[in-house]
């Protein structure tokens, strides 16, 4: 390691003294600091790693933007502490700023050139005068932060007036609002009043009319109590007649006792005749004894017996092939497929008349094991053709017909099934899903039935 010069600033650009060197009597520029390390991070990739200070040598292999976001306090630091360093990268600077170096060495900074550039050329070639170049610098990065701040506020302070004059003007628009509103609600409560004064003459008028009403009701009952009167003497006279028509009724009915057994014995004879002929078409249409009774259409869960429910609440996840088999083994358990959602799962790069037989050739293996009913729903919109294909043992295939899909196609035959009977419906659809959930049916995920399908 060579030995800094004497004299040489230390880290952060602060002054430091002895050997006659010129050295920055300030923090240097945070303006000028960033292009010294913009320039040493271009100039960084031009020398070798043996070249380089050993803390920077692992960023050798960096972009010069990584270099300079992620080692450019190592860099400016090499700068200050490392002389040789710093004339190795004022050498690069040399070789690709010849104009810039060759005004500085005179002493004169180019007119058309950026301050913080010459700045940090400066302070990386270090010609004789290099501080007050940085400091002018400096000082002309702090008037244009200043001219910007005046600018600022000045274009604050014009959009705030902008609001002020928006604001005045939405005030006296509410105000002329409120005024107008005023108005109409005085106007209205001047027509309230008129329709309350119409009101109360109208009750008026309706009390004269209730007395009237009382009055014609009291004559009423009056009339009535009258008419009541008449209508009791008539029910006794009704009533006498009425036991003189039962004593005749009574009187009849001996005389039709006597010839009931002669009429007893046609009817006997009828129910036979009617009997025997029963019997006889019974004989001849063999029909068995009746299994059924009305108490078994009746739908209920019966002792030992599962439901879906019973099997959803099982510790099983919702990706255990287990739980498919415990679903397939409720009785008369119904497995419908959205055939396409599974495929597409499974095996997506395939052909689709691949995907079919990869997906029934499975199905077939699985009703043969479980015995359950199994039906393979595809949507058929976009076939040009019947699809020549003959549906597996076991396993019933359909294709939805032309404007309706295989989803709608689905929520119909869960629809179709008798309410209480197990169905499961194999979808990874978030809508089919929820749809025949709501229709009683069990919603699986195709990754569930593709689980199952690879142990067949």
């Amino acid at each position: 390691m060579e030995e800094r010069p004497a004299g040489e600033p230390g880290a952060g650009g602060t002054a430091s003294g002895g050997g006659g060197e010129e050295a920055l009597d300030r923090p240097l520029p945070e303006g000028v600091r960033r292009r010294v390390v913009a320039l040493t991070a271009d100039a960084f990739g031009a020398l070798t790693v043996a070249e380089l200070p050993p803390p920077l040598r692992q960023y050798a292999r960096f972009t010069p933007s990584r270099r300079a976001k992620f080692a450019g306090n190592a860099m400016a630091a090499a700068l200050e502490s490392d002389a040789v360093f710093r004339q190795r990268i004022a050498g690069k600077v040399r070789e690709a700023q010849p104009e810039v170096a060759e005004a500085l060495e005179r002493g004169a900074a180019p007119a058309a050139a950026d301050p913080l550039d010459v700045a940090a050329a400066a302070y990386v070639l270090r010609p004789d005068g290099w501080p007050k170049l940085v400091a002018a610098a400096g000082e002309e990065a702090q008037r244009a932060r200043a001219e910007r701040a005046d600018e600022e506020a000045e274009r604050e302070l014009a959009r705030l007036r902008e609001e002020l004059a928006r604001a005045r003007a939405d005030a006296r628009a509410d105000t002329d609002r409120v005024r107008a509103e005023l108005d109409a609600v005085r106007k209205e409560n001047d027509t309230l009043q008129r329709k309350l004064r119409s009101a109360l003459s109208d009750v008026k008028r309706g009390a004269a009319t209730v007395r009237k009403a009382e009055a014609e009701l009291e004559s009423e009952r009056s009339r009535a109590a009258s008419e009541k009167a008449a209508a009791d003497s008539e029910v006794r006279r009704l009533k006498a007649r009425i036991g003189e028509s039962e004593a005749a009724l009574e009187t009849s009915r001996r005389a039709a006792r006597e010839g009931r057994s002669v009429e007893d014995m046609r009817v006997r004879l009828l129910l036979d005749t009617v009997l025997d002929a029963a019997q006889g078409l019974r004989r001849e249409l063999a029909l068995p004894p009746a299994g059924v009774r009305p108490a078994d259409t009746v739908e209920a869960v019966e002792p030992g017996r599962m439901t879906p429910k019973d099997v959803a609440t099982r510790a099983l996840s919702e990706t255990d092939p287990a739980l498919l088999d415990q679903l397939l083994a409720l009785p008369q358990a119904h497995l419908v497929v959205d055939g396409y959602n599974v495929t597409k799962t499974g095996y997506p790069t395939m052909p689709l008349d691949k995907q079919r037989l990869r997906l029934l050739g499975g199905l077939a293996v699985l009703a043969a094991q479980t015995g359950a009913e199994m039906t393979c729903v595809f949507d058929g919109a976009e076939l040009a053709a019947p699809v020549l294909l003959a549906p597996p043992r076991g396993v019933r295939v359909l294709f939805s017909k032309p404007g309706v899909t295989a989803d709608e196609l689905i929520r119909q035959l869960v629809r179709a099934e008798p309410p209480g009977r197990p169905v499961v419906v194999v979808s990874t659809d978030r809508e089919v899903a929820d749809g025949v959930a709501k229709a009683g049916a069990r919603p699986v995920a195709s990754a569930l039935l593709l689980k199952r399908l690879a142990r067949v």
